[in-house]
């Protein structure tokens, strides 16, 4: 068998650490909000914990990861994203980003903007009943009620994004026949338009294990050494 009848179609764009951190943040995600439901606390908080190391994990592989996974290669201005959304209403090809367009690159910060800002809140928060997080220690009661309410919001306009966010997947393999899983799943895709130079040489997996290592222990440091709650709640 020849080489090219070997290799893969279409070309890497997507590496590896990139698509982990997506499907995981979804199970995460999903897993935090039965686990709410079901009242199982425990369960709860340990995907919280995932989510923390999930978001901070992306946030470091934005600067250090493959080209398509850094900040520097895909936010871009409000001008930008103006300018990408009417290409998509107007031309019969919108514009072309081997990576992020204008509009992915806004819902990936927005996710990791309120994914972190929620999950953070919840280390802090309480439920009124029993339960508290586990930095509770660090703050007043009062100050933790405040945090309770932001991690119940940041939960609905989560959700919010989440949809906004599927909808638009659909729309774009619906109306402009533009696959947007498919990639997410094997790195690689297929459009004409790609050339050599838009491909990643590798996924450097090892550096992303590293990090997320690194992300996990200081999370276990701050948890562990937080003082214990001044008040049970009952």
């Amino acid at each position: 068998m020849s080489a090219r009848a070997s290799t893969p179609p279409g070309r890497l764009i997507w590496d590896l650490p990139v698509r982990i951190f997506h499907w995981a943040l979804v199970l995460a995600v999903l897993g935090s909000w039965i686990t709410h439901k079901l009242d199982a606390f425990a369960w709860h908080v340990w995907f919280g914990y995932s989510v923390l190391v999930l978001t901070s994990t992306r946030i470091v592989w934005g600067f250090v990861g493959p080209r398509h996974a850094r900040f520097a290669s895909f936010v871009r201005s409000p001008a930008s994203i103006t300018r990408h959304v009417r290409s998509l209403f107007g031309a019969d090809t919108a514009d072309r980003y081997p990576g992020h367009n204008p509009l992915g690159a806004l819902m990936v910060l927005t996710f990791l903007a309120l994914l972190t800002l929620q999950a953070g809140a919840g280390l802090f928060a309480n439920d009124d009943i029993a339960n508290t997080g586990p930095l509770y220690g660090y703050v007043s009661d009062a100050t933790s009620d405040t945090l309770a309410r932001v991690h119940k919001l940041f939960a609905k306009l989560l959700w919010f994004a989440v949809w906004t966010h599927v909808a638009a997947v659909f729309a774009y393999l619906l109306v402009r026949r533009v696959n947007l899983i498919g990639p997410m799943l094997t790195g690689r895709k297929t459009d004409p338009w790609l050339t050599p130079a838009d491909e990643i040489a590798g996924s450097q997996l090892w550096r992303a294990v590293l990090i997320a290592a690194g992300c996990a222990a200081i999370l276990y440091c701050v948890i562990v050494t937080a003082p214990e709650p001044s008040l049970i709640l009952f």
